[in-house]
């Protein structure tokens, strides 16, 4: 969510329109940092979804709650957070953001003891508040840390790490918590033997996320210690309700709705993957081996922004966006066609046919807000509130019919319905 900050110290005039910015360059280092976190973080669920399923023996909508309640918090936290942020500033938010995380994180031990499904959904639901928060301050605050000419190549620069945390977590991630899956089910168990093993085997889980508090703890305290770098940062205020007025613009309510759209086909694909692939007609892995491969699809994303950065040049982005939709549908359609290698790493390969997806629509929504640009930016950081949304219908769907293919025709709507907002956007706001 973007925030409107007005000239701080260390700023520096930057051109003939008095743009400025914050002279802070060791300040770049660690909000790239954080993106990296948050992105890496928010993948650790594609991981976690499969053991969980398997612990609490949950159906696929029952354990797509963990997507659920993740995704809640950009709805719940996301407009108090931006104003929390704009009451302490930048880095005293930061600092909050990554405690709240490290907080999440810790709660992953009383609910591996309690052994209670419920618990560890508290848990994840603190800890992505911690994320929105993070997001709150890092998103604007990397556009102001340089001159405003090269504010786009920053954030693309950040978004890269973003996309490399995502690809990094879930490989180690896999290793950690998959891995070590026992050869026993918890379908066969009962009673404390039950609770017993949900306790031993949800110790890697509570293992890899000490880890993380761990390393939240010292990037917060780094954090802390650039408190008063920007003694006079200052943000306008506006009502808690600012920008729902601007849904009634078409380009721009229909830009927001394909963000829920685009982030909760995303999320489904992603939380389905390990699944996907164990299945034996598709390439039958093992948990861990099919976890790892959650790294690609969030790969091709990485790779596929670089690639994106220099087609966007001489490419209109509504006609890419429209081109890459359209061929995520076709994706899906080759994988839920086919069987064996074919199958899996086409519905991989949606993760590149995502990269350009979510800046583009952005952009494309926000085209000529001007002043309400900001406001434009905190609805559209609601709307990612479609993470939770949407793999649970995708999660529903495949529980009734008893179908994983059949569950990704959700994400394909999603796709259908972005590809046409790209050919309806795309000629510029005249």
């Amino acid at each position: 969510m973007a925030l409107a900050p007005d000239l701080a110290a260390g700023a520096h005039p930057d051109g003939p329109d008095g743009a400025a910015h914050i002279d802070a360059p060791q300040l770049q280092v660690f909000v790239i940092g954080l993106f990296f976190i948050f992105g890496g973080i928010t993948s650790l669920n594609d991981v976690i979804i499969p053991k969980l399923k398997e612990l609490f023996t949950l159906n696929y909508t029952q354990a797509m709650l963990v997507q659920f309640c993740f995704f809640t918090a950009y709805a719940v936290i996301g407009i108090p957070g931006a104003r929390l942020v704009k009451r302490i500033g930048y880095m005293r938010g930061a600092v909050v953001g990554l405690l709240t995380m490290m907080a999440g994180c810790l709660l992953f031990i009383p609910a591996s003891q309690s052994a209670t499904y419920g618990v560890f959904l508290l848990a994840l639901f603190v800890l992505a508040s911690g994320v929105v928060v993070v997001q709150v301050v890092a998103n604007p605050l990397i556009s102001l840390l340089g001159p405003a000419r090269t504010a786009s190549s920053r954030l693309t620069f950040a978004q890269a790490f973003n996309s490399l945390g995502t690809t990094l977590f879930p490989w180690f991630g896999a290793a950690l918590i998959l891995g070590s899956l026992a050869k026993v089910s918890a379908a066969d168990l009962t009673g404390p033997a039950l609770d017993a093993y949900r306790t031993a085997e949800s110790g890697a889980i509570v293992k890899g996320y000490i880890g993380l508090a761990v390393a939240l703890a010292l990037v917060a305290a780094v954090v802390w210690s650039f408190r008063n770098r920007l003694p006079a940062e200052k943000h306008t205020q506006s009502g808690g309700l600012a920008g729902l007025d601007l849904l009634k613009r078409p380009r721009f309510g229909f830009g927001a709705l394909c963000i829920f759209l685009y982030v909760g086909a995303e999320v489904s694909i992603g939380s389905l993957i390990v699944n996907y692939l164990r299945q034996a007609h598709v390439m039958g892995l093992e948990e861990a081996a099919a976890g790892k491969l959650i790294s690609v699809y969030w790969g091709g994303a990485m790779v596929g922004r670089f690639i994106g950065s220099a087609v966007l040049r001489k490419v209109a982005p509504g006609k890419a966006l429209a081109f890459n939709a359209i061929l995520a549908i076709a994706l899906i359609a080759l994988s839920t066609h086919t069987n064996g290698v074919v199958s899996g790493y086409s519905l991989l390969a949606i993760g590149l046919m995502n990269s350009i997806m979510f800046p583009t629509i952005f952009s494309l929504a926000c085209e000529k807000l001007g002043a309400r640009a900001a406001d434009g930016s905190g609805i559209i950081n609601v709307a990612i509130f479609g993470g939770a949304v949407l793999p649970l219908l995708t999660g529903g769907v495949a529980d009734v019919t008893h179908s994983l293919a059949l569950a990704l025709a959700i994400p394909a709507v999603c796709y259908a319905v972005i590809a046409s907002y790209g050919w309806y956007a795309r000629r510029p706001v005249a």
